[in-house]
C-alpha cells in the first residue's frame, strides 16, 4: 500500500490523532493519561499496525516536524513568558519555586549516579538527566527542547518509557501535593495567606484553558515571527559554529523567544499558546511513530530502571522544597502549589490551587509557571553540560 507512505496522508492521520487524543483526554477512563501521552500512545500502535510509516521508513513528513515545527512550537509557548506579571506571584511564592527548581536538578544529578546513569542510558545520558531537570522545573516545552538538541526523540521506545514515566509521576506527585499540605497544616499548623485576594485577568485565564479569540491575521503574524526568529537562531548557530563554538541553535530560540515576549505589542497577539499546544502534539505524535513496538520488550528491566529514576528526581524535590519550606515556616498551600508549578506545569498548579481552595494562589502558580517555561531549558542544560 504506497498511498501509506505519502506525507499528505501521513500528515492527515497524524492531526486526526490530535482530535481523537483530546476526545479521550475527557473520558473518564483515559483522563489520567492525558493528551501527551495519548498522542503517542496512539500514533505509536498506527505506525505498527502499518497504518503509516514507522521511524525506520525516514518520512520526511516526521523530518520537517522535528526540523522545524518543535522549536516553533517551543517559541509560541514562551511567548506566555511576562517578566513584568511575575512581580504578582509574590516573593513567598517566587521563593520556593526558585529552591523547587534547584531541587529537581540536584535530584536528576542523584539520581544519575544512584542508577549509573551512563551505564543504563548510554551515551546520551546526560540529554536525559537534562530533559527531566527541564520538564520538572517548568512543564514539558523544556523537556522537548532539550530532547530535540540532542536527538532523544530518535531513540523511539527509550522516549516514550521516559514520557510514560513522567506522566505517571506527575499523577502521582499531584495526588500527594493535596494530601500533604492537610496533613502538615494538621500537625504543624501555619498561617495562611488566603485573605489576600489576587485579581486573575481573564485575558490570563482565557489563556491558560485554551479559549482565546484568534483572527487570521494573529494567526499569519505569529507564524512570520516565529519563522524569522527560527531562520535568524539557525543563522546566529552556524556563524557561532564557524568561530569553533558550539551554541545550540534551539537555546538561541528559546533566548529569541523570552526577549520578544516582553514586547508589549507582541503580548496583543493571540493565539501563541493555542498554536503551541497544537504543534507540540503533532510534535508528540511523530514520537509516536518512532516508537516501534516490536522492540518495546526490549526495555525490559530498562523501563523498571526509568521509573526508579524519575521517582528519585521527584522524592529529591519534594524533601528539598518541603524541607526549606518547613524552615521558612512559609504556608503550606503555598509550597505545594510552586511545586506543582514545578513537577506538572501552570495546568496542574492551577488545579491543584483550586483543589486546596486557595483561589488567592491560582495567578501566583500560573506565573511562576511561566518562569519555569523560561529558565527550565536553561536549567536542563546546564544539568546536561555538568555531565560532559
Amino acid at each position: 500500500m504506497q498511498f501509506i507512505t505519502n506525507p499528505i496522508y501521513v500528515l492527515a492521520i497524524l492531526c486526526l490523532n490530535i482530535v481523537i487524543s483530546e476526545w479521550l483526554s475527557k473520558k473518564k477512563f483515559f483522563k489520567h493519561l492525558g493528551t501527551s501521552l495519548l498522542v503517542i500512545i496512539l500514533t505509536a500502535v498506527l505506525a505498527n499496525i502499518g497504518m503509516i510509516p514507522t521511524a525506520s521508513d525516514n518520512s520526511p513528513v516526521y523530518e520537517g516536524i522535528f526540523i522545524y515545527v518543535a522549536p516553533i512550537a517551543i517559541f509560541f509557548l514562551l511567548l506566555g513568558v511576562h517578566i513584568k506579571q511575575l512581580k504578582a506571584a509574590g516573593l513567598p511564592m517566587m521563593l520556593m519555586f526558585l529552591i523547587g527548581s534547584g531541587a529537581t536538578a540536584i535530584g536528576a544529578i542523584i539520581s544519575i549516579y544512584l542508577i549509573s546513569g551512563e551505564a543504563v542510558f548510554g551515551s546520551i545520558f546526560h540529554a536525559i538527566a537534562g530533559m527531566m531537570t527541564g520538564t520538572y522545573t517548568g512543564g514539558s516545552i523544556n523537556f522537548n527542547t532539550i530532547a530535540l538538541h540532542y536527538n532523544v526523540m530518535r531513540e523511539g521506545n527509550l522516549f516514550a518509557g521516559i514520557v510514560a514515566a513522567d506522566s505517571f509521576l506527575t499523577t502521582i506527585w499531584m495526588i500527594a501535593t493535596i494530601a500533604i499540605p492537610k496533613y502538615f497544616q494538621k500537625r504543624f499548623p501555619r498561617k495562611s495567606l488566603s485573605g489576600q485576594k489576587n485579581h486573575i485577568s481573564q485575558e490570563l485565564t482565557d489563556a491558560n484553558e485554551g479559549r482565546e479569540k484568534v483572527e487570521p491575521n494573529d494567526v499569519a503574524l505569529l507564524l512570520a515571527i516565529a519563522l524569522f526568529s527560527l531562520w535568524i537562531s539557525n543563522t546566529i548557530a552556524t556563524w557561532f559554529q564557524n568561530l569553533g563554538v558550539n551554541i545550540p541553535a534551539i537555546l538561541i530560540v528559546t533566548t529569541l523567544a523570552l526577549i520578544i515576549a516582553q514586547l508589549p505589542i507582541i503580548q496583543k497577539i493571540k493565539g501563541a499558546r493555542l498554536l503551541g499546544i497544537y504543534s507540540v502534539y503533532l510534535f508528540l505524535a511523530t514520537i509516536g511513530a518512532y516508537c516501534e513496538l516490536i522492540a518495546f520488550p526490549k526495555l525490559g528491566d530498562l523501563a523498571i530502571t526509568i521509573l526508579i529514576f524519575t521517582t528519585i528526581i521527584v522524592v529529591v524535590h519534594g524533601l528539598i522544597i518541603y524541607g526549606i519550606g518547613a524552615l521558612l515556616k512559609q504556608d503550606w498551600d503555598l509550597i505545594s502549589v510552586a511545586s506543582q508549578a514545578n513537577i506538572g506545569g501552570a495546568g496542574t498548579a492551577l488545579a491543584l490551587a483550586k483543589s486546596l481552595n486557595r483561589n488567592d494562589l491560582l495567578l501566583p502558580g500560573i506565573l511562576v509557571s511561566a518562569l519555569g517555561n523560561g529558565i527550565g531549558t536553561y536549567l536542563g542544560f546546564l544539568v546536561a553540560y555538568y555531565f560532559n
